[in-house]
Formats: structure tokens, sequence, C-alpha cells
């Protein structure tokens, strides 16, 4: 019996929203492509695969079985105790590397679903999350990547996840402003304290809870409010020029506030839908002063999260 050939699309992800410290996230409507084609055991290749990227910073990403997409796939056939099969792997890539909208996630969960998909789909969608949150480290992008929407993630005490889905009111949009410029997650994590005062935690807490609600209501007092955060934004501003400047642009434009998106640099408004053209030329013009390029994209939430075909 022939294997079929899976298709896998992911959508893009911004994590943390403010006081949402790396268990907060939503999917957002840009998408990387995984196609997983079976290759014929007398291919001269056999075992090892043949990838193919094409798109947006194509030329970094490994061809080899170091890619993480296919690390992914590897790991879930791991998981499930049988080999892998040898197959050709296509990456259309539509979101930018290093740049805080979960291009890692896509590829942790475009890896998963499509080796999970190929195999006949043995692993519930509970069980490949936990896989993508295991490979990721946290799930704030790789949740809503697979499974779409905004998604709030939570440790159970036996080290399962509690994953519990955060009402978006349709006048919440979202527009992302992308930088020409790099930030390594890596890099943005080493800026952070191992300690917080207990007046910095109540404050996330309480903006945390204020930030849900307002994403539920659309209010937009809450959400001007709620984006605030005492965490890791404050640490991470000065590693992307021109972010108060952005920030101050976003706000008279009509925003109801401004956030960084994941680890950075691309930082995230939330207007509504009165606002949101304004709001992406103000965060343009911001950045356009300092000289630096800029793409800003209105975007809306994804619901859907990742899809698999086969064919």
């Amino acid at each position: 019996m022939s294997l079929p050939t899976i298709t896998v699309t992911v959508p893009a992800t911004t994590a943390n929203i403010g006081a949402g410290f790396d268990c907060l996230g939503a999917a957002l409507s840009l998408y990387n492509q995984f196609e997983f084609s079976p290759l014929s055991p007398h291919d001269s290749t056999y075992p090892l695969p043949t990838i193919k990227v094409t798109g947006l910073d194509a030329e970094r990403v490994p061809t080899d079985a170091t890619n993480l997409s296919y690390q992914a796939f590897l790991k879930l056939y791991q998981q499930i105790q049988q080999p892998p099969p040898a197959v050709h792997l296509a990456i259309a890539l539509h979101i930018p590397l290093s740049r805080g909208l979960g291009s890692s996630a896509t590829a942790i969960v475009g890896g998963l679903v499509g080796a999970n998909a190929m195999a006949g789909s043995p692993l519930s969608t509970d069980q490949v999350m936990a896989l993508a949150i295991e490979m990721e480290g946290h799930p704030d992008n790789v949740v809503p990547a697979l499974i779409g929407g905004c998604q709030l993630a939570a440790t159970n005490g036996d080290r399962t996840w509690t994953i519990c889905d955060v009402p978006w009111h349709e006048e919440v949009i979202p527009v992302v402003a992308i930088p020409e410029f790099e930030l390594s997650t890596t890099t943005a994590r080493q800026v952070l304290p191992t300690h917080y005062s207990r007046a910095d935690a109540i404050f996330n807490a309480a903006h945390l809870g204020l930030l849900l609600r307002g994403l539920q209501t659309g209010q937009a007092d809450w959400l001007s409010s709620a984006l605030q955060d005492r965490i890791h934004q404050p640490y991470r501003q000065h590693l992307i020029k021109g972010y108060d400047a952005v920030q101050t642009a976003a706000l008279e434009a009509g925003a109801y506030g401004m956030v960084i998106s994941g680890a950075g640099p691309t930082l995230l408004a939330l207007a509504h839908p009165h606002q949101i053209d304004t709001v992406a030329a103000a965060m343009a013009g911001a950045w356009a002063s300092y000289g630096m390029n800029v793409q800003t994209l209105i975007l809306r939430l994804d619901t859907t999260g990742t899809l698999a075909k086969s064919q």
C-alpha cells in the first residue's frame, strides 16, 4: 500500500500579547506550507529525505536532515515506534524568520501533523500538541498554531497542560509591523531577570485577567490598560530600535494598544476596524523615520489552526 502525499498548512502566531508571557498566544492569517511526498525505496537518496524550500528567507533554512520540520517528522515516528518513511519535503514560507511570528512553531507543528497524517493518524490532537510543546519548550506559539484561535495554556501538577480557548471579539483586529532586522528568541530571553517583585507579579496577574475580558468584549478602555506588562516588555524594548516612536504613533492613530509579538522585533497593535489602516500607516511611518524598511499587515484571527490534506 502506497503512502499518501500530505500537505500541511500552519498559521503564524503572536505570543505573549502583553501580560500573557509564555502562556497566551493567538493564530494569525499568515501561513507556511509543508508538503510531504513519499519517496520510492529505489530512489538513490533513500532513506534520507530530500528537501526544497521556497519563499521568504528560503536560503537560510537547512535542506538536510537537520531541518526542524523534518526533525519533528522523525519525532512523531519515534513516538509511535515505527520506522519513518523516506520523504520529499517541500516547504513554502510566507512567515519571516526570527521576527516573533512563530516561524519555528509552524515547522514543528507542520512536521508532527504531516507525520501523523502519513502514519494514519495514530495520535490524537492532544498527543500531537504535547509533542509540539516538548519540542518548542513552551506552549504559547505551538498550541494556537495547531488548533487555531487565541489559547491560554496552564501547566498541571502532573506536567500535563490545560488549554483554554479565549474568545476574541470581531472588532479587535491585529495589525503587525515587521521590521527588516531580526531578534533571536535566545537574545530576547537573556535580558529577562530571574526574579520579579510581588508587585510586578500582582500587576501582571491583574492585567492578564483584564486582557482576557478585553479580548472577549472588545471594550476599548479595558484593552488600553490590559496590554501593559512588567514581566518581559520593559526589558526587551531597548532591543527594538524605534519601539517608543512606533508605540506612540500607533496609540495616536487610535490603536487600543501595542505589544511586542512573541520575542520581537515584530510589533503587534490591536485596533478597531475603523482605525486599522491609519494604525498600520502610522507604525510604518514611525519606523521609516529611523531609516528602516517595515512591512505592515492587517491580519485576522485564524480560528481553524493547522490543516492537513492528503492526496
